[in-house]
């Protein structure tokens, strides 16, 4: 299933194409489905201005950054050398090069709405032996937490950081404390913070502590993150383009309210399908599915869909084809009787034919995307997003920082998300009022999404990667921002952004994928050189992998790899050994 404004874009491609007959089908699939004209084929790839590439510099100061570095609304709390050696970042423990490590805040204050001490929190690491570049690491979920500034670069399990290639990064908690969970939502200035404000505070400081470290201000300037991290380095193309040479979005929420409204109305749909309730009364969402059940659906996918793309190897490359393909009526056995993991009960299949085909209020208005079927609806991190987080996560968020006024009064977690009202309530994300002259889609979602010419002009470049098995964002969503972003772009967008379908992967990682890549040095080497990513190999973490996915299939040969292909281009097999991406060709 597909969002209606991506089936009108398939819809009308062929109209466009006869309208240039001279344009062949293959140029036009390069150019994208949306648009095929004639100045897609006419791209020249010198076109558009050529950044030069960084050149490396050693780090000369450290300790006396403090005093070096001072800014009027910024306290530099620490500025120590570390040696090379382990960084703790969560669970995981992660090798770092020697650096400076500058810990601090930016505009402290004390919000004259709720009382609270606010500030941008942030650290930034200063390698030693530097590479000439900055990157700004956002992270993800409702930030609050400044991140140890390794640099993440997306992909599970990755196997380097910025860090250890040599940027400089920064970290911050967006502007507000983890303890105060969704509560910040009550400031005003800290929703605008969280959304927006804290990445355009933070990027000078950070470029003037680079300078004052090395001598130099950075070469090139790139900003990364996945989720809501991927939402930040969005945005930022939209409104820091300026400030930026290369953007890497993964999984990115850049319409995160109306996919948190969407999360509630999936627990809704869910609650309809629930066997079991809690000793509260309330449904079990968890009971709605079990999951021999959704691994059922998922082999029911395979059976429709994993050959579409040439081979049938437990990936269903072809994404969109299989949305044509499989029927889940038909497609997946109706119970006739009790529940027994064989088959979906009709109530079972309402629930999830509803959530696929997207949010909407009681007159059938889509409120968010639809999603893709696809078979990491199987995975564990599918089922936590789907029956954990609408009551954990969504309902505090959308009442407190996505909803104006905020809806602070209501009884939260599930009571919260079961009695949302997508007629009365949803429209609240797109409201402003009293202290909040900024609705919630105001200040999360880029501002003309669609338009990048800065971006572009410039000579910047932007790579954005989406698993197509991500519970929460739609990679949907995804495809339809890209053939928008192709048709104002005259067709030309792919000459400095190109989007990366990931089959199979869930949020930001797991799921029945290939899903370990690095796509910070594809952007690099596109930013610098000029090579515009014709593909990026992907690895599946199986068997001896340094962080395993365990929901890698055991069939999986542990070397496995496939090319990701940029949107609409699709990984099909031309023959050779199936397990290495020599065999695949993107087309």
């Amino acid at each position: 299933m597909t969002s209606p404004r991506l089936r009108a874009l398939r819809a009308a491609a062929p109209a466009r194409q006869s309208r240039f007959r001279g344009v062949p089908a293959t140029v036009a699939s390069a150019c994208g489905v949306a648009v095929a004209l004639a100045a897609c084929s006419a791209i020249a790839p010198g076109a558009l201005p050529r950044l030069a590439a960084a050149k490396p510099g050693t780090l000369l100061s450290c300790t006396d950054l403090a005093a070096k570095a001072a800014r009027p609304g910024t306290v530099y709390s620490s500025a120590v050398e570390v040696p090379a050696g382990p960084v703790t970042v969560g669970s995981a423990t992660l090798q770092a090069p020697a650096h400076c490590l500058v810990q601090g805040r930016m505009n402290e204050r004390v919000s004259p709405v709720d009382g609270q001490r606010y500030a941008i929190g942030f650290e930034m690491r200063l390698p030693r032996d530097w590479n000439g570049r900055f990157f700004y690491q956002a992270n993800g979920g409702l930030d609050g937490a400044v991140v140890p500034a390794m640099g993440g670069i997306g992909g599970g399990g990755p196997a380097s950081t910025a860090l250890q290639k040599g940027f400089a990064v920064i970290s911050s908690d967006a502007g507000h404390a983890g303890s105060m969970g969704p509560r910040f939502g009550l400031d005003p200035q800290a929703r605008s913070d969280y959304g927006y404000n804290a990445v355009a505070q933070l990027t000078p400081m950070a470029k003037n502590l680079i300078a004052q470290a090395y001598g130099r201000g950075p070469d090139r300037s790139y900003i990364g993150g996945c989720s809501n991290g991927g939402r930040h380095a969005m945005v930022a193309a939209s409104r820091s383009a300026a400030q930026y040479d290369g953007v890497l979005a993964g999984n990115p929420g850049f319409q995160l309210p109306k996919a948190a409204v969407a999360q509630l109305y999936g627990a809704q749909q869910y609650a309809k399908a629930a066997s079991v309730r809690t000793p509260a009364g309330e449904p079990d969402l968890q009971s709605a599915f079990t999951p021999i059940e959704l691994q059922m659906v998922s082999r029911s996918l395979l059976a429709r869909c994993d050959a579409l793309d040439g081979l049938a190897d437990g990936i269903v490359a072809d994404v969109q084809a299989c949305q044509a393909r499989f029927r889940l009526d038909s497609d997946v056995p109706t119970c006739t009787g009790a529940r027994d993991g064989a088959c979906l009960a009709p109530a079972q299949k309402s629930a999830l034919a509803n959530v696929f085909a997207g949010a909407r209020d009681s007159a059938g208005r889509m409120i968010y995307s639809s999603f893709p079927f696809d078979t990491g609806i199987a995975g564990s991190n599918w089922r936590e997003w789907k029956f954990a987080f609408p009551a954990t996560r969504d309902a505090g968020a959308v009442a407190f920082i996505f909803s104006t006024p905020p809806l602070a009064d209501r009884p939260g977690g599930l009571p919260f998300a079961l009695g949302f009202d997508m007629d009365r309530d949803a429209p609240r994300i797109t409201a402003t009022g009293g202290p909040f002259r900024e609705s919630a889609m105001d200040f999360m979602a880029p501002p003309n999404a669609d338009r990048l010419d800065a971006l572009r002009t410039r000579g910047a470049k932007m790579i954005v990667y989406h698993g197509t098995s991500d519970p929460v964002f739609s990679s949907d969503d995804t495809a339809a921002w890209y053939e928008r972003l192709q048709a104002s772009h005259r067709g030309d967008a792919e000459a400095f952004a190109r989007y990366f379908p990931v089959p199979g992967m869930n949020h930001c990682a797991g799921g029945p994928a290939t899903d370990q890549f690095d796509m910070l040095d594809a952007l690099v080497d596109w930013v610098e050189q000029g090579r515009a990513p014709q593909s990026v190999t992907a690895a599946a973490r199986g068997p001896g992998a340094t962080a395993v996915n365990a929901e890698v299939p055991s069939s999986w040969s542990p070397r496995r790899t496939r090319p990701l292909c940029p949107y609409p281009r699709v990984a099909t097999y031309t023959g050779g050994d199936p397990e290495i991406a020599a065999s695949f060709r993107c087309r």
